[in-house]
């Protein structure tokens, strides 16, 4: 079976990889990309993928080219990996040339049962990524025991720098998401914040996109006077990469369930990660670095969605609400400690 396997990395010279969204699923497809890299070094590795997303790979020195939607891909290819399996995903496939086709089948019966019975049929928690490369053993495509991957332009590093030129703690908050239901409320936030400047001075760097400003300035509007210069606002000032930048350079994060958690546990930073409808089983926490999970257990109603709600379907919204500001604070301050 050993001498089978070498003929088939022998034989891969050139590998397409297809994850067309979003931000955390793309940054959780780099392990892959590092086995692939390691298993055929001699291989190109190509990517496709939406443009929106297009910097989270530019600088990836395991890639060779970088495709998106709007591109017309030629063929052949060795090995098409298509992670994304979607109908979009599949006619992308279809007009290729391709010679083995390895599709990752997200059984979303699973995520289904969970949601509306409450029925875990997925077991011991396996991360998406290990899910990833459990489709690719048929090429001789194994694990190991690093994370994700992220690589930064100096451009990027440069516009994080003056942030960091002082010897304090800076603490990373990611405090956004795309749906409401993953999001700890601005005021909780502002409170969670209160605490943790009343125990020690820090600097807190408020991390999101131009959507998320509105938060931003509510979280600050919140705030009591005198904590608000300790608190910087970046929502919608920075791009993608430059948030990554900054977060890289963070001493902890504190974040909702986002795709700015998977860019800092590229950078294995110790993440405090706040659950409301997620749920663990779904296979998206940090992968293969320091978190501390916080979430409410024992909600029956949890999780609600396997994606997230612009609305709580129950109207109290416990899953975000019952979490302690305070409780939460301490934690982040006994790691700082």
């Amino acid at each position: 079976m050993g001498v089978l396997v070498v003929i088939e990395m022998e034989a891969k010279k050139k590998i397409l990889v297809i994850r067309l969204s979003s931000i955390g699923d793309i940054v959780l497809t780099t392990p892959l990309l590092r086995h692939l890299n390691k298993a055929f070094p001699d291989a190109q590795i190509d990517y496709c993928t939406k443009s929106t997303f297009v910097s989270l790979l530019a600088s990836n020195p395991r890639l060779t080219a970088i495709y998106t939607t709007e591109q017309i891909l030629s063929g052949p290819y060795d090995l098409v990996v298509d992670l994304q399996y979607n109908f979009r995903s599949r006619a992308i496939v279809q007009s290729l040339q391709a010679g083995l086709i390895v599709q990752y089948r997200k059984e979303n019966w699973k995520k289904w049962l969970l949601v509306y019975f409450k029925l875990d049929l997925n077991g011991q928690y396996q991360s998406v990524v290990a899910r990833y490369l459990h489709a690719l053993k048929k090429v001789g495509i194994f694990g190991d025991r690093q994370g994700c991957e992220l690589y930064l332009s100096s451009q990027d590093k440069a516009v994080a720098a003056p942030y960091f030129e002082g010897e304090g703690t800076t603490i990373g908050i990611c405090f956004g998401a795309k749906h409401f239901t993953k999001r700890y409320p601005p005021k909780q936030f502002a409170t969670l914040i209160s605490h943790l400047l009343d125990k020690k001075p820090l600097q807190l760097l408020l991390l999101g996109g131009v959507e998320d400003a509105p938060c931003a300035t509510e979280i600050l509007n919140t705030l009591p006077d005198r904590f608000r210069s300790m608190v910087i606002n970046l929502a919608g000032r920075n791009t993608l990469m430059q948030s990554a930048a900054i977060l890289e350079r963070c001493d902890a994060v504190l974040c909702n369930d986002t795709g700015l958690m998977h860019i800092a546990s590229a950078f294995g930073k110790k993440l405090f990660v706040l659950f409301g409808s997620s749920s663990a089983s779904f296979g998206f926490l940090p992968y293969h670095t320091q978190y501390d999970l916080l979430e409410v257990k024992g909600l029956s109603c949890r999780p609600c969605s396997h994606i997230g709600l612009d609305r709580c379907p129950k109207g109290h919204f416990r899953c975000m609400n019952d979490h302690s500001p305070s409780l939460i604070a301490e934690q982040i301050l006994d790691y700082l400690k």
